[in-house]
């Protein structure tokens, strides 16, 4: 190893030494610069990654990722490639000022083309443009394509428009792509008041088609590009409104396969939040499109923002920022001391996912009412108070539904444009529960908005909103997306949310979205953001949340086998050039020169610890291992629920660790065990457990949060708090059980507790006895009594090592564990750096490849089959598990309703309790879960990464009883009385169906089958009906 690490150095002395061409002409000398000095990391790494191939045997365990000799050279060749491209990018500052940064990206063996003033322009506007917008619309002026990244509500819009007027005027046909189909059919009206010729496509609604303008989902215009729509080909201009949306973890590889499908010769105009690594991605595109693209990147707000804190139960609001972005440290201080004394005791512990216990809660609804007295005493309406549950929406709203914002006039237009709006509905749909309680809130200008409502309610709440006729509107986050509907001021009633492992702090990117909404230009001199806090909070996370930087756009690129059968179908493409395209290879290159930093400095490291005897530590070492692994297989032997739940009494002591945080012993107070929600038909339970555990004393007001509490420090025996801890964080359980206070409330009863504690372990010197899994627990198990007497030799053999009779033992000890984790450290970084060298997503590829030669999907040679090209027709659900249950002949035997009510299970995606299944149903169900781990198994053996029980569980059967009810004819209000689904929810999810359905349709008319065909067609049209189908209010 050390020999390895010298010839490293050398390598790199010679790589810093060489000598270095002159800059070319066409470049400043700083750009080249820059530029050499990529070059030199560049052949560094590429010597440096032929020195780590030839490493020892001991070595090469570092290397995890290992790829057969054909997919090594495809990957060597595509690399190369990619490594040369990502040289010839070259950035020209064409405008920097206070408000606005202008910088045209350059292919390296493009000419730069200086923007021209238009005598002609396109489009006229009757008020005086910023800076960005004049800037922008210069670029499209000259045929160029460009990203605007801006705050919300900086005027984007007006690029749009321009680009869409400018394609019109030259007989151009320009595509409108939104990230969602709200957005479209909001953007679709908008445009079609300015332009005439405006046409729709979404997943539900098609309009005008063959307008010179079309409105569509960016999913739509993928299929389209996939399918050479000769549409595509007509296509002078793409507008890719809400660009970031491309890091959403779900959705956005749909943004890149669209990108990167996309004709060189189409102009791209992005329209983006503000994002900190623009540049890149417009680099990305440079590099993609192989021509000049411009970034234009402001943060200037038309309205300055002016941040509050609001301390729970506090009778005052203080300023944390002002409308210059100063903070306010004394004023933040203040703010967070109004908390002490109403601060809760660390052991106070909240249900699951978060939530407040109900004394909690009605002190903030209390909280929230309060401040919404102070806002609108102090003139700050409109208000948008943004909660991140949508039942908390509404429990708000309702506390405050006796308060009216509204006058007689503006009650006697809301009910209009109310009556107006259900009377697309049927009367049965018009005595819908929500529909007849929404109005008293609306006419005293309260509104909800959340995904969990009626789409069409929805609509009329941003309709009423947008006219000045919503005082008061409780919405969750997505509301934060979309059409510009600004507010005077904007309420957070918790600065932190649950997303679905652990309730944290918001990050800076989602307060930015949201607070964005603050402000309206040309009514409002400054917009107001407050933030309610009911927990301690320190200055400095209060600053990255409220000062901090919005998220950047990472990608989030990934295979499916949708993408790598329509491209193996495709001709002149291949899943290799996706690949090398995507702008998540074109990320890992980026951080080469740092991963390559990295990579020296922990080899320096490593050099640098020496130690004796280190043969007989790394037996010693060796030994230590064998031990844990033998503790780890008695503990799966041992440690479930059926063998120790009966020794769960009050009082047991138990020792915990979660991930990586080990809490040791602590005192089991309660469990409780409950169905696995993902999947019923499953007989084993979930156990969780309230246990009060030792944390350390700045984790006591984190209670709630596992993710954010930590064990006290070595040394120190920090506080007491209970937590909740799932079974599977038990590591041991006492033969110990101590007496504890029945309740937990009081500080002294939580002091009681950790004397008790400490006391025990001081009587056993720390060895707290565990219960013998024979003895105690009348255990038989065979593998248990090899594996107990195997564990028992180990631990003698380290015991009795020469090298523990040394007096310097724990010294050398110490100083060997610190080298081994030196050398961990150092691999995981040369793994990073190897990785991005490579070609990502390669190896997984051929994983990808074999599974559907496997399945039949594909041949050895790449050629598609027919399942193969039904698998193509079907890019909403799952198209393995899909084609499978086709060609099985699974739909046989089902009925339009069943058939329909089963496949709910591939477009449902949320958590919801599952009531009964019929007979019938769950034979279907288990069929269907049956093929499902047929897939899985198939996948494992071709070496890919996937969970068995996950993916089995990914398809949820909650919504099956309500579509068969539906399509049996049951009419909506019905379907409510047996589910405890939101009716939004619900509605989303047959709108997803019936996209799957058509899908469904035409897979089975590729194939010929006509009665298929027949029968999908047929649960279509028993879906498609009433207010799950109503139009939208925008069309």
């Amino acid at each position: 190893m050390d020999d390895l690490l010298n010839d490293i150095d050398e390598d790199q002395q010679q790589s810093e030494s060489g000598s270095s061409s002159l800059p070319p002409q066409s470049v400043n000398t700083m750009a080249w610069l820059e530029q050499n000095k990529q070059n030199q990391a560049r052949a560094f790494s590429e010597n440096l990654l032929k020195d780590l191939s030839a490493v020892s045997e001991t070595d090469k365990s570092a290397e995890f990722n290992v790829k057969d000799e054909m997919e090594g050279e495809a990957g060597d060749e595509e690399e190369n490639q990619f490594i040369q491209n990502c040289q010839r990018i070259r950035s020209y500052q064409v405008a920097s000022e206070k408000n606005c940064n202008h910088e045209a990206i350059v292919p390296f063996d493009v000419e730069y083309q200086q923007l021209k003033k238009t005598n002609t322009p396109a489009k006229l506007y009757e008020f005086k443009l910023d800076m960005f917008q004049s800037q922008a619309l210069k670029c499209l002026d000259n045929q160029q394509s460009v990203l605007v990244s801006a705050h919300t509500s900086a005027g984007k819009t007006v690029v749009a428009l321009y680009a869409i007027a400018m394609a019109l005027r030259d007989k151009q046909r320009v595509i409108y792509t939104s990230p969602i189909k709200a957005l479209s059919n909001q953007k679709y009206r908008e445009l079609v008041e300015e332009f005439e010729d405006v046409g729709l496509v979404t997943g539900d609604v098609t309009l005008n088609p063959n307008a010179s303008c079309v409105v569509m989902t960016t999913e739509i215009l993928r299929s389209m590009l996939y399918r050479g729509c000769e549409i595509v080909r007509e296509v002078g201009w793409v507008i890719f409104d809400e660009i970031h949306y491309m890091r959403d973890k779900e959705r956005g590889v749909v943004w890149e396969e669209t990108l990167i499908l996309l004709p060189k010769t189409t102009n791209l105009v992005f329209l983006s939040a503000t994002i900190p690594n623009a540049k890149q991605f417009t680099e990305w595109i440079c590099y993609l499109k192989h021509k000049q693209c411009n970034i234009i990147y402001t943060d200037y707000r038309p309205v300055p923002l002016q941040h509050l804190v609001y301390s729970a139960g506090s009778d005052g609001l203080w300023e944390v920022v002002n409308i210059k972005g100063e903070f306010k440290q004394d004023n933040f201080a203040k703010a967070m001391s109004c908390l002490e004394e109403r601060q809760p005791m660390g052991g106070e512990v909240r249900p699951q996912h978060g939530r407040r216990s109900g004394a909690n809660d009605a002190t903030q609804k209390s909280n929230v009412v309060k401040i919404i007295r102070t806002i609108r005493e102090r003139d700050m309406l409109p208000c948008i108070i943004f909660s991140f549950s949508r039942k908390e929406c509404e429990a708000y709203a309702s506390e405050i539904k006796d308060i009216d914002f509204n006058t007689e006039e503006e009650k006697r237009a809301i009910k209009l444009i109310f009556n107006n709006a259900i009377d697309l509905l049927s009367d049965e749909d018009k005595k819908l529960s929500q529909i007849r309680h929404v109005l008293p809130y609306l006419m005293r200008g309260i509104g909800i908005h959340h995904s969990g409502q009626l789409p069409i309610m929805k609509e009329v709440v941003e309709i009423l909103f947008g006219e000045g006729f919503i005082k008061t509107l409780f919405a969750t986050e997505t509301f934060a997306m979309g059409i510009n509907m600004p507010a005077k001021t904007v309420l957070f009633t918790s600065a932190r949310k649950f997303d679905g492992v652990s309730n944290r702090w918001i990050t800076s990117g989602e307060y930015i979205q949201m607070s964005g909404r603050a402000g309206r230009r040309g009514k409002d001199e400054k917009g107001l953001v407050i933030l309610m806090v009911d927990q301690q909070m320190s200055a400095e996370t209060a600053m990255q949340i409220i000062k901090g930087t919005s998220d950047p756009l990472n990608s989030q690129f990934r295979l499916t086998y949708n993408m790598v059968l329509n491209l193996l179908r495709v001709p002149d493409i291949n899943p290799q050039f996706m690949l090398s395209n995507s702008f998540y290879q074109w990320q890992n290159y980026s951080r080469l020169p740092d991963l390559l930093q990295k990579l020296n400095a922990k080899r320096q490291l490593f050099l640098s610890a020496h130690v004796d005897h280190l043969s007989e530590l790394e037996g010693l070492f060796r030994l230590e291992k064998q031990i844990e692994q033998q503790r780890n297989a008695i503990k799966a032997l041992v440690l479930k629920p059926a063998k120790v739940i009966r020794f769960f009494q009050p009082g047991r002591m138990l020792k915990l660790k979660c991930f990586d945080k080990d809490f040791g012993w602590g005192v089991l107070l309660r469990y409780t065990k409950k169905p696995n929600p993902l999947n019923p038909l499953s007989p084993e339970m979930l156990y969780f457990l309230d246990v009060a555990v030792f944390v350390s004393r700045e984790s006591e007001n984190c209670a709630q949060n596992l993710c954010a509490v930590k064990p006290p420090p070595a040394g120190e025996n920090g506080v007491v708090v209970v937590l909740p801890f799932a079974f599977d964080c038990i590591q041991a359980v006492s033969t110990i059980r101590l007496k504890i206070p029945q309740e937990l409330k009081s500080k002294e009863a939580f002091q009681a507790v950790a004397k008790t504690i400490l006391e025990t372990k001081k009587r056993f010197d720390q060895l707290i006895p565990e219960l013998d899994p024979i003895e105690h627990m009348n255990i038989s198990d065979p593998q248990l009594k090899k594996s107990l007497e195997e564990l028992k030799r180990c631990e003698e053999r380290f015991t009795e090592h020469p090298l523990r009779n040394r007096r310097d033992f724990d010294e050398i000890w110490e100083a060997f564990m610190k080298r081994q984790k030196l050398e961990e450290e150092y691999k995981q970084a040369k793994k990073e750096f190897d990785n991005g060298k490579k070609l990502s997503g390669l190896v997984e590829l051929g994983y990808r490849k074999r599974v559907l030669q496997r399945l039949g999907y594909a041949t050895e040679e790449d050629t598609i089959t027919e399942k193969g090209r039904v698998a193509c027709e079907l890019s909403s659900a799952d198209e393995l598990l899909l084609t499978e249950m086709i060609f099985t002949g699974a739909f046989t035997d089902l009925s339009p309703a069943d058939a329909a009510a089963l496949l709910s299970c591939f477009v449902f995606q949320e958590r919801a309790p599952i009531g009964k299944l019929s007979d019938s149903l769950s034979e279907h169900l288990r069929t269907m879960q049956g093929m499902a781990k047929k897939i899985a198994k198939i996948s494992i053996e071709c070496k890919l990464e996937l969970d068995e029980e996950k993916y089995v569980e990914s398809f949820c059967p909650a919504m099956m009883t309500v579509v068969s009810k539906w399509c049996s004819g049951a009419t909506f209000a019905e379907i409510l009385e047996t589910s405890d689904i939101f009716e939004g929810s619900i509605i989303r999810c047959m709108r997803r169906l019936e996209e799957l359905l058509q899908e469904m349709v035409n897979a089975a008319r590729s194939m010929g089958d006509r009665p298929l065909e027949q029968k999908f067609e047929q649960a279509r049209s028993l879906l498609k009906r009433d207010i799950v189908f109503s139009a939208s209010l925008y069309l």
